[in-house]
């Protein structure tokens, strides 16, 4: 039996035990914070592309560069002949892992079942994102899209992981995709084994194979790191970065638009008032939450949705003010009695969720539990998983959830605002609500001039910080730390890209 048919049979997955402490000749192993959620899972499905693109299996249309820049992928280019129709250009010769050919009508076929609510590939996130009418061919190298209204989104939405171009699956190829390495085999929450493509279409791989292995705690993570039992960890322990690197392992870091932030419910308990909302805001002092959490090297303070740089942040401060917060709590009707603030004569007590596969988080949820307390709040803690925590969240169970999201996956600032803080956004677990919100995205994708839709974004952050729809407390730099061997990988910011073809490990 061989080891990762081992793996599959055991019952629980032991980084330490498990992994051999020597890589393969041009084998890569990386250590992730989650695993693959089936045997085959469905790039197409939930986020399940994410760990598909990372590796190199699937590709998508279009892409997003380093710079966050939009470039044609797949496809050779991408016009707009109409305000609801977009032709697509693919390149010439592109061939699926089975060596048939990607025509406009394979490309039809893989993104179709995104909108079929019966196909294992439905997706309702990114069927909302891509707002299709419909999909036709203009011979073998085109396909045209036509949506259902303008969308200014739709050529960064196709840089979307979910969006990937799939061929007919067999046994031999279970995911028939394009990218320079071929899925062989998902362990559910634990391995995602990929080996190398040799006939990619920009050049042989330069591994032979590479092995991404799920461990949920940080910690361990690191331990695994330092006795040799895998090569990459993403995600590592800020709080031991600048020492690690010390050792001779390569630090890798770059800002992302990744936001630690509290999802509020906005339904139910203390944090449907918007004054007590703003009140925890102004209570959380930001750069100690950087400097203590985040050890001074993984992220920035922040006051709005988007890091600054980055091209849609408005100019929106989040200032450490705890009289502030009282002054607030006031407003709100709270009574201070003794030190500690009362509601209807109760304590005012404010539930927080989270969980532990970053590290930053049960910290950044501790710290802000000090902080509170500091202004006669009490705060209590729950770190689990974080479907337990969202669903904590959506049944009016918690009143915070601290987690933490990429606000600009595909490159535009429209997509994650309407799934967290719309109306009937899909992860819209705390129930906000605001019809003038809901207007403005829906106009953000109707606008295509760029200062037009900065305008139209602004107002939106505006909205968000006057209602505390939700409360951001800091954008992190991905920390992630690998061997001295490892070449040709870097940080994407946003960290939908690992291994390329030219990523190579050597002794």
């Amino acid at each position: 039996m061989s080891f990762f048919s081992r793996l599959a049979c055991s019952a629980a997955f032991a980084l330490s035990t498990a992994i051999p402490s020597v890589a393969q000749e041009g084998s890569l192993t990386i250590s992730v914070g989650f695993g693959p959620t089936a045997e085959v899972p469905d790039p197409r499905a939930s986020f399940n592309g994410w760990m598909s693109n990372q590796t190199g299996v699937t590709e998508t249309l279009m892409g997003i560069d380093y710079d966050m820049n939009l470039y044609p992928r797949l496809a050779e280019g991408i016009e707009q002949a109409s305000p609801t129709t977009w032709r697509v250009t693919l390149r010439e010769g592109l061939a699926f892992h089975d060596g048939s050919p990607v025509t406009a009508q394979a490309v039809i076929d893989a993104i179709a079942p995104i909108s079929d609510e019966k196909h294992a590939g439905h997706n309702a996130r990114v069927a909302k994102l891509l707002d299709l009418a419909g999909m036709s061919t203009d011979d073998d190298a085109v396909v045209v899209f036509e949506t259902n209204s303008p969308n200014a989104a739709f050529p960064w939405s196709l840089s979307e992981p979910a969006i990937a171009i799939l061929g007919t699956p067999s046994n031999a190829f279970p995911i028939n995709a394009t990218g320079p390495f071929v899925f062989k085999e998902a362990v559910p929450e634990q391995l995602y084994r990929v080996e190398a493509n040799t006939a990619y279409w920009q050049g042989t791989p330069g591994l032979k194979e590479v092995n991404v292995v799920a461990n949920s705690n940080p910690a361990s993570a690191a331990l695994a790191f330092e006795a040799g039992e895998v090569d990459l960890v993403i995600n590592y322990p800020e709080t031991d970065f600048e020492r690690i690197k010390q050792t001779g392992a390569q630090g890798f870091s770059a800002p992302t638009p990744r936001l630690y932030f509290y999802t509020v419910n906005a339904t139910s308990g203390p944090m449907a008032d918007p004054l007590i909302r703003q009140a925890v805001s102004y209570a959380i002092d930001r750069g100690g939450v950087v400097a203590a959490a985040l050890s001074g090297v993984g992220g920035v303070p922040a006051g709005t949705v988007y890091p600054k740089g980055k091209g849609w942040a408005a100019d929106i401060a989040a200032p450490y003010d705890p009289a502030k917060a009282e002054e607030l709590l006031a407003q709100a009707g709270a009574v201070k009695d003794g030190g500690t603030w009362m509601v209807n004569g109760e304590p005012l007590e404010i539930d927080i969720v989270t969980y532990s596969s970053r590290a930053a988080l049960p910290t950044t949820a501790e710290l802000t539990q000090a902080f509170l307390a500091a202004i006669g709040v009490k705060a209590s803690i729950t770190v689990g998983e974080w479907g337990a925590s969202n669903d904590a969240i959506k049944a009016g169970d918690a009143d915070l959830f601290l987690q933490a999201w990429v606000t600009t996956p595909q490159g535009d600032p429209g997509g994650v605002l309407e799934t967290l803080l719309k109306s009937d956004g899909g992860s819209n677990a705390g129930g906000f609500a605001n019809a003038r919100l809901d207007e403005l995205l829906d106009q953000g994708r109707l606008t295509f001039d760029h200062a037009e839709r900065k305008a139209i974004y602004d107002e939106v952050q505006k909205i968000i910080a006057a209602e505390a729809a939700m409360i951001p407390v800091f954008h992190v730099s991905q920390t992630n730390v690998g061997v001295s061997g490892l070449t040709g990988y870097q940080v994407h910011p946003t960290e939908t890209y690992w291994i390329t073809h030219e990523t190579k490990l050597t002794e």
